[in-house]
């Protein structure tokens, strides 16, 4: 096999892997707005006093707070939510 030849088929395996990667990427950009979208209208008062779920909705909100704003962007975007300034203006007269 020749030194183009290899290089060649290298191409096309980094080629496919950079897809996968790109396709993986995609999916995780949904969980990751689905559950910023979770979060953003969860109602902390109703999240029941079973210490584990309070953590697990700790751990989630840390999690998404270490988010860069670019990646949370997308991550909305993905899920093609929005964000709702007027609603959050009502909820904090609320609060």
């Amino acid at each position: 096999m020749t030194v183009h030849a290899l290089n060649d088929q290298e191409v096309r395996l980094l080629r496919d892997e950079i897809e996968m990667l790109m396709a993986e990427r995609q999916k995780l950009l949904q969980v990751v707005g689905a559950a910023a979208v979770l979060v953003a209208n969860l109602d902390s008062d109703a999240l029941p006093q079973d210490q584990d779920t309070i953590d697990a909705a700790e751990v989630l909100a840390e999690s998404l707070n270490n988010l860069s704003e670019e990646s949370l962007k997308d991550a909305l975007e993905a899920v093609r939510a929005e964000f709702d300034p007027t609603a959050q203006q009502e909820e904090s007269r609320a609060v």
